[in-house]
């Protein structure tokens, strides 16, 4: 049997064999930058990831980011600009996409535990909360109050169905996430009592998807699931967050998605929505799959060790700044993302090696026995896919090291 390759990254050139990233070479880069370990992300992959959506999805279509994937303040800036709305998860995150200029009527919140404080800065603001209890309802009226405005709000459902295929399932059976979908009719007559402004539903399945398929029989039961609930609600549907999960290929034999599936499905619900919901904009929700792919993680090898066999690249970054890369955010079985020696692609010779990090623990792994061409100290090691859900996701204080930089180029 074949063995599986990764995808190819095709949206990096490469020019006398070093990567090139926003037209500068990734060598001049990390000078310019200073130091390593950094992150780097390309606003041109971005932006064609973006035209790309843009021409397979209905036009009628809204688009948002999750900031969670990626809450750089530069690049969130950059995306508020290319993107119909931001959705956040955290009153730091709120600051953030306030800050970015995008207009507040196109911010939603969502989390299962958000604070008082929390509560009161979104409705300050005036930003779609997505309810997920109804011990929310009761501080959002006392806030309402006290403010002098009242909440817009949407009901984050806990759907009767989970998105098959996904690499996290945010959504179907028990979960901490939104309200389950029995459920929600009481909650909307809540809603309705406290005087708050109700604008719709946000149902969610789960996330990093690359099933076409999965992710349009979701986003339908999504939409059929609003209709059964919009009979219970206490004024007319304004927002209908079907949510996201579009994947991206980490792994070896990952494919990328292929978009048209989607498009064409999602046609079908959007017209539908125009006859049903005359009032409302159908929203996808996407973050990983807008930034994941435009994003790399780039380490400077400081060692060369071979034991008993084995060759070790040692590196100045690790699994502080890259957790996922790692295998430890989430794997099952340990994989490796795709990884190359950035400036020698496709040099030759070609060697089988690891590459580790600098951490006193063997779960310190970015690379393992991969076909690398041959390395030596001073060169750069790139990790691909490290747009989403990387840097912030990981343990940058564990031992003490230096946090890494980022950069959008």
């Amino acid at each position: 049997m074949k063995t599986p390759q990764h995808a190819p990254m095709v949206q990096w050139p490469v020019v006398d064999d070093c990567l090139v990233v926003g037209g500068v070479a990734l060598t001049r880069l990390a000078e310019r930058v200073g130091r390593t370990p950094f992150y780097a992300y390309d606003r041109e992959v971005i932006d064609r990831r973006v035209a790309c959506l843009r021409a397979s999805l209905p036009r009628s279509v809204r688009l948002h980011y999750a900031i969670k994937a990626n809450p750089m303040p530069a690049l969130v800036c950059h995306m508020a600009r290319k993107v119909d709305g931001l959705d956040v998860a955290s009153g730091g995150e709120l600051r953030i996409a306030l800050d970015a200029g995008m207009d507040p009527q196109e911010i939603s919140f969502a989390g299962p535990g958000k604070s008082e404080a929390e509560l009161g800065q979104a409705v300050a603001a005036g930003v779609l909360l997505n309810v997920e209890s109804p011990r929310e309802i009761g501080l959002l009226a006392k806030l309402s109050a006290r403010i002098g405005l009242p909440a817009r709000v949407a009901v984050r459902v806990n759907p009767d169905f989970e998105l098959k295929s996904s690499g996290m399932r945010m959504g179907g059976g028990a979960k901490p996430f939104g309200i389950d979908a029995d459920a929600v009719p009481e909650v909307l007559a809540a809603i309705g009592a406290a005087g708050l402004a109700f604008e719709g539903f946000h149902i969610f399945g789960g996330s990093q998807n690359l099933s076409a398929l999965a992710i349009s029989e979701a986003q339908e039961q999504a939409f059929e699931l609003a209709v059964r609930l919009a009979e219970s609600a206490p004024g007319p549907v304004r927002s209908l967050n079907i949510g996201g999960g579009f994947g991206i290929p980490y792994f070896p034999g990952d494919q990328p998605l292929d978009l048209g599936p989607i498009g064409a499905r999602l046609e079908a619900i959007a017209a539908r929505a125009e006859s049903q919901f005359p009032q409302a904009h159908l929203v996808v929700e996407l973050g990983r799959y807008l930034v994941g792919e435009a994003g790399i993680y780039v380490c400077r090898i400081v060692d060369r060790k071979i034991s008993r066999g084995r060759i070790f690249l040692v590196t100045d970054g690790g699994l502080h700044h890259h957790l996922a890369a790692s295998g430890n955010f989430g794997q099952i079985i340990r994989k490796n993302y795709p990884v190359v020696i950035g400036n020698r692609v496709n040099g030759a010779p070609r060697e089988r090696a690891s590459v580790v990090g600098p951490l006193c623990t063997p779960l310190d792994l970015l690379a393992d026995e991969m076909d690398l061409a041959a390395a030596r100290p001073g060169d750069l090691v790139v990790v691909f896919q490290s747009g989403a859900y990387a840097y912030t996701a990981s343990p940058t204080a564990f031992l003490g090291h230096p946090a890494p930089v980022e950069t959008l180029v």
